[in-house]
């Protein structure tokens, strides 16, 4: 299938301004993508047209927003392909979604039970797991990594067990793009009795995802990584799973009934979604979707994948840089650095920043990744379905410049 990228990028108002003098290329997807018009036209027309709180209210504007809401949750579940929109929870992101399920599961665990992660996941699918493990007792172990750079697989038969819960694994690095064999690991856990935990911030903007097909337990990610608001994301959880989770925040909409004495809580989704929600963010997600949607997730996939083969054939020209990873499979972005003494991440990503080029340096909130390879940080490059092989080339140009400063 064609894309017409320049028609997409037509989508994208910030790709019309200039960084320091030069037009702007932007690497920085994997922190946060760029806005098409279509997402900002709807934030706006929900304020202009259909501001009111959900859920609560008989007049007209409520039961608006209530209705366009509540469409977005179906897009959702059609995305996913997810058997209930009721398996679909709104949150602030994927942060709040793994600490949903930490703070609940955590709940039910004792000092008995086993947690399983991975020496390549976001602080945010590590940290939640160490406070509940300190918190209830419970063990905590991690999957760790080849000196490659990719998960040594074959550990995880040794660290699961029958005490084994959850296996809480990212389906794409953020920090180095490597895509992880998230089909073996739900099967591998699920022979032992443990549920899965997919963080799928950095995998759903770029390829279809079917949890019922995976079989997933739990899936959690950003709308703003996918072209959608800022302050919204999703958690999927299987729906008796969610049914034997206690609630997360106590408030409104949360409930049944409540006493003095006792509360009872609200049937799926509105158990997990305490308070006025995000309307507007979750309807501008939504639109993301349509978005995607429009263009085609296959497509997006096929054409980032050649955007990714493309940046490390470029990268493996130069003997000063050293790619992390790089015969492993990667989705969405590239990491590296250059092999020069002294020579840091950010110094490389301030000079791409005066030719108006933004990638992201650093230890990515994966600083076991970078513990592993003895290194501070990294240059990350990171792509979106209106990046472009000539933005690589000038991505190129520019660390050429940088090599020659930094030398």
């Amino acid at each position: 299938m064609s894309l017409d990228i320049q028609h997409i990028r037509s989508q994208f108002p910030i790709l019309n301004r200039e960084v320091n003098g030069k037009p702007l290329v932007y690497f920085d997807n994997g922190a946060t993508s760029q806005k098409p018009k279509v997402v900002l036209d709807i934030l706006d027309q929900y304020y202009e047209k259909y501001n009111a709180n959900v859920h609560r209210g008989i007049h007209t504007l409520s039961q608006e927003a209530t209705d366009l809401m509540e469409e977005s949750r179906r897009k959702i579940q059609a995305f996913i392909n997810a058997k209930h929109d009721h398996e679909v929870i709104f949150t602030r992101g994927t942060t709040e979604s793994i600490n949903l399920v930490a703070n609940t599961i955590g709940q039910l665990l004792t000092v008995d039970d086993e947690i399983i992660i991975t020496e390549i996941e976001h602080h945010s699918n590590i940290v939640p797991w160490q406070l509940v493990t300190q918190r209830t007792g419970a063990k905590l172990k991690y999957i760790p990594l080849t000196a490659e750079g990719i998960l040594d697989i074959a550990k995880l038969d040794d660290l699961l067990t029958d005490k084994t819960k959850l296996v809480c694994v990212n389906q794409v690095s953020n920090a180095l793009g490597v895509v992880n064999p998230i089909e073996t690991i739900i099967e591998k856990a699920h022979a032992k009795g443990a549920w899965v935990l997919i963080d799928g911030a950095q995998s759903v903007p770029h390829t279809k995802i079917d949890v019922q097909a995976l079989d997933a337990d739990f899936l959690a990610f950003s709308g703003h990584k996918m072209y959608g608001p800022t302050g919204i994301g999703i958690l999927y959880g299987k729906e008796e799973i969610l049914n034997q989770l206690p609630p997360f925040h106590g408030g409104g909409e949360m409930i049944k009934d409540v006493t003095m004495e006792v509360s009872t809580y609200a049937c799926l989704p509105f158990k997990f979604e305490a308070g006025t929600p995000d309307v507007a963010g979750i309807i501008g997600l939504g639109a993301a979707v349509d978005f995607i949607n429009e263009i085609g997730i296959d497509a997006i996939h096929a054409y980032e994948d050649e955007l990714v083969e493309y940046t490390i054939q470029r990268l493996s020209e130069f003997e000063e840089v050293e790619i992390y990873a790089k015969e492993a499979k990667h989705s969405g972005a590239v990491s590296f650095n250059l092999k020069l003494d002294g020579v840091h991440s950010s110094d490389v990503g301030m000079i791409l920043d005066k030719k108006g080029i933004a990638v992201r340096t650093g230890h990515h909130c994966a600083q076991p990744i970078m513990h592993h390879f003895g290194i501070p940080g990294t240059v990350r490059a990171s792509f979106g379905i209106y990046n472009t092989k000539e933005e690589v080339d000038i991505f190129i140009d520019g660390l050429k410049t940088a090599i020659r400063m930094l030398g």
